[in-house]
């Protein structure tokens, strides 16, 4: 059997084995831990004054858009425009058949000289009258019934008059003029066509030069727009610089004002209509196109933003991760508020004392140690404009 001393030399170096083990164990330890840290990005939660940017969907109209109807009825007989046109005011545009338009008018005319005539003799007869019955030739019976006739004559002549101004009128209206500078419809109407006085339409000309963009918000946004504001939308200094994105993309190169709104919502969609005027030198808004508004919206002071990529959806919940005192992921929830260019407006949930998590989200989970490179806003292209 083994000496004592032998025992003990065992014994000995078994026991240094094992705190060896131990050790390399304990650095094995800290090893994997050191493995586990995830790298990630983190950005500063950001806390600054900032103003909403409002988009709405709207559509181009003119601001002079004016029905021309016929003031007389009767055969187009010329053209002198086609449709499509830029046409100035004053401009002929149509003739309408005159020639019974001017008959009434001569018609007219030979009735005022009978009438004038008749008055005449009447005030001649008047002072032959009055003569006579200072000679006390006539009763004064006879001055009085040449009077009424005198005013008589004198109320034809004016009916008269008003005839023929009438008739004047009618052969002037058988040419038909623009009322304003701008761009007639194609849906004009064609050579011989019968136009019924007061109810038939015959072009629509369009102011060009400036044009309104109509959109409509909802009765929320105009509830928080009249709470900041306290005065009139179309007053409070609210949408003084209004641009537009055009169908294509293309950014329109003028900036435009809210000069209208609607004194109701609209009993169908419960929204507000509002218009914004444009300046439209060269033509490029033509009514009828759509367009994409963006408003400048009420000033929010002292808010808290989180960066979009930092936000993530799950069911109902909006998550952020945050970077807590022990360097480890803690997932918080947030209520969010609108978007402001790349990121969330935050209602609850976060302070500019925070740090969150904006790249590598989907190596982390929750309570495991991070190993974070904070960076600045500038480097990861996050802008507060929309």
């Amino acid at each position: 059997m083994f000496s004592a001393k032998f025992r003990k030399s065992c014994c000995v170096e078994l026991g240094a084995i094992m705190i060896g083990l131990i050790i390399t164990g304990c650095g094995g330890t800290e090893t994997m831990v050191q493995e586990k840290a995830v790298p990630v990005k983190a950005i500063k939660v950001i806390q600054q004054d900032v103003t909403r940017a409002n988009e709405y969907a709207g559509q181009v109209q003119g601001k002079n858009d004016v029905k021309i109807q016929a003031r007389v009825s009767g055969n187009i007989v010329e053209k002198m425009v086609s449709g499509g046109d830029i046409v100035k005011k004053g401009q002929p545009l149509f003739r309408i058949d005159s020639i019974q338009y001017e008959s009434t008018l001569l018609s007219a005319q030979a009735q005022l000289v009978q009438a004038e005539a008749n008055w005449e003799n009447s005030r001649i007869d008047m002072q032959r009258y009055q003569n006579l019955l200072n000679a006390a030739a006539i009763s004064e019976q006879q001055l009085t019934t040449q009077k009424a006739t005198e005013r008589q004559n004198r109320a034809l002549v004016a009916s008269y008059h008003a005839l023929v101004k009438k008739a004047q009128d009618d052969v002037n209206s058988t040419l038909v003029v623009s009322p304003v500078d701008g761009r007639i419809d194609v849906n004009d109407v064609s050579m011989g066509t019968y136009v019924q006085a007061g109810s038939t339409t015959l072009v629509t000309v369009g102011a060009l030069d400036t044009v309104f963009i109509q959109f409509s918000m909802s009765e929320n946004e105009y509830l928080s727009l009249r709470q900041a504001s306290q005065n009139n939308i179309a007053n409070s200094g609210w949408g003084e610089d209004v641009m537009i994105t055009l169908s294509n993309g293309e950014v329109y190169p003028l900036k435009g004002k809210v000069t209208q709104a609607d004194r109701s919502l609209a009993n169908n969609s419960g929204t507000l209509t509002l218009k914004a005027s444009f300046a439209n030198p060269d033509g490029i808004l033509i009514p009828g196109m759509f367009a994409r508004v963006k408003i400048p919206g009420i000033p929010v002071r002292n808010a808290v933003l989180v960066p979009q990529r930092a936000v993530q959806q799950v069911l109902d919940k909006s998550l952020v991760t945050i970077v807590n005192a022990d360097n480890k992921a803690e997932p918080r929830t947030v209520i969010l508020g609108e978007k402001v260019g790349s990121y969330y407006l935050v209602k609850e949930g976060l302070t500019v004392n925070d740090t969150v998590v904006v790249e590598g989200l989907t190596k982390v989970q929750e309570g495991v140690t991070l190993d974070v490179t904070v960076v600045a806003p500038e480097e990861l292209e996050l802008s507060i404009n929309s």
